[in-house]
């Protein structure tokens, strides 16, 4: 049975903020030079260029003023033109020719490798030859059209660029784990949270997942968070490297461990789910499918590019990293004590819970003992030279130093540790 999630209000964010303020300080800047210019277009500059992500903001304003110089040139010689050699008039013949040349202005734009500045060029373009085609002096004014422009460019630039916050816990490791959230709705992220977690890797903050998905259940559930750490995965099972596409730590079991386990599961009628990894590459071998359980997961999940599934035995000497069994509660109960009876247990590290998604359904998860997000939370440490490890959760069952309700209240909490620096550094 699947949750339903309550609907979350998106909060009034600072690009919303800062779009109010640059406009205002657009309107500041007009009323100052004396009420010359139109502040129209500033404004419009303004609203343009600030962004929800600072990521090459200089570049972007860089790009807006060569549009806006490519779009003032085209409209300039289209005034001399039509007041020198050619009078389009005010009819279908100056509009068609204005049309006409939005072409070459775009084609400028790709000509010189900055085709992210076309909008720019055509919007100054417009702005020069459909509202004051009929001025005296046409050099004045497109110098002004491309001065309000240009203090929209530079107001949205100053202000995309102005970060309020205190010293930067750049050296802190941040793990957190949205896997409840991500159950209860599409991604588990808002737009929001997608956004803040985007400004905070590129302000520098040393931040990992972890899940007790598979890499690829929680990449499809987040395919826009790209963090330079990698994901710790399968409660603990696997460090995912998501730009490199390979496994940098893996607890497995031996072949030998995996096949006294697999025996004695299958000979009591279940299926199982195996996970190898061969060469960094993820392969789950199964056998027959036996319940609607099984069935629905296999539908859902084999289809996708970060899966291979493969229904035939797995060859008995490749190492395991992880087993999952799904089938009803009580027959999951009765499997696991047996292995506890039967001493195989001690040589596992085994995971059990219900389903969410299956009504009367439990999983049945088994790893290397010795797999677990601290050991693994440990190694980031480590080999990123971090001060302290705060943990970060949606889930009471895990041992976090932070437990809040949903993903949103998650970012919140992050956004204000990393660029407050005030929390203490708990160690892993």
């Amino acid at each position: 049975m699947q949750l339903v999630s309550k609907k979350i209000i998106p909060h009034i964010g600072m690009r919303i903020v800062k779009s109010a303020l640059g406009v205002f300080i657009c309107f500041l800047i007009y009323l100052i030079r004396g009420k010359h210019g139109a502040p129209f277009y500033s404004a419009l500059a303004v609203l343009w260029c600030i962004q929800n992500q600072t990521r090459n903001t200089l570049g972007n304003a860089l790009q807006r003023t060569i549009g806006t110089l490519i779009g003032a040139i085209y409209g300039l010689l289209y005034l001399l033109i039509t007041m020198n050699i050619f009078d389009t008039g005010n009819g279908i013949s100056h509009y068609f020719v204005i049309s006409v040349l939005l072409i070459p202005v775009i084609y400028t734009t790709v000509l010189i490798r900055q085709k992210k500045a076309s909008y720019f060029s055509c919007v100054v373009f417009l702005s020069i030859v459909v509202n004051h085609f009929m001025d005296s002096n046409p050099y004045l004014f497109v110098a002004d059209r491309c001065l309000d422009t240009l203090i929209g460019i530079f107001v949205g630039l100053t202000i995309n660029s102005i970060h309020i916050h205190g010293k930067k816990a750049d050296n802190v490791l941040f793990v957190i784990d949205i896997d409840n959230s991500m159950d209860k709705k599409a991604g588990g992220f808002t737009p929001y949270g997608y956004v803040s977690i985007q400004n905070m890797l590129e302000d520098g903050i040393k931040l990992s997942f972890m899940t007790l998905r598979t890499p690829a259940g929680f990449l499809e559930g987040n395919p826009s968070v790209k963090t330079e750490m990698p994901i710790i995965a399968m409660d603990g099972a696997i460090l995912y490297d998501v730009n490199e596409n390979r496994y940098p730590k893996v607890y497995v079991f031996s072949a030998e461990h995996a096949n006294k386990v697999e025996e004695f599961i299958l000979t009591r009628g279940f299926n199982i789910f195996t996970t190898v990894i061969l060469e960094d590459l993820l392969i789950i071998y199964y056998n027959e499918l036996k319940n609607e359980a099984e069935k629905s997961i296999y539908e859902k999940m084999h289809r996708s590019p970060y899966r291979n599934y493969l229904n035939k035995k797995r060859p008995k000497e490749h190492p395991v990293v992880y087993m999952m069994c799904i089938d009803k509660t009580r027959k999951i109960q009765a499997l696991v004590r047996e292995l506890h009876n039967s001493g195989i247990e001690k040589d596992f590290k085994l995971l059990t819970y219900p389903s969410d998604d299956y009504s009367g359904y439990s999983y049945l998860k088994i790893y290397n003992r010795n797999a677990s997000v601290k050991n693994m939370v440990d190694y980031l440490k480590d080999n990123y030279r971090t001060d302290g490890v705060i943990s970060l959760s949606d889930n009471r069952r895990n041992k976090a130093d932070y437990y809040l309700e949903d993903s949103n209240q998650i970012i919140h909490k992050l956004h204000h540790m990393f660029y407050w620096d005030k929390q203490d550094k708990k160690g892993a």
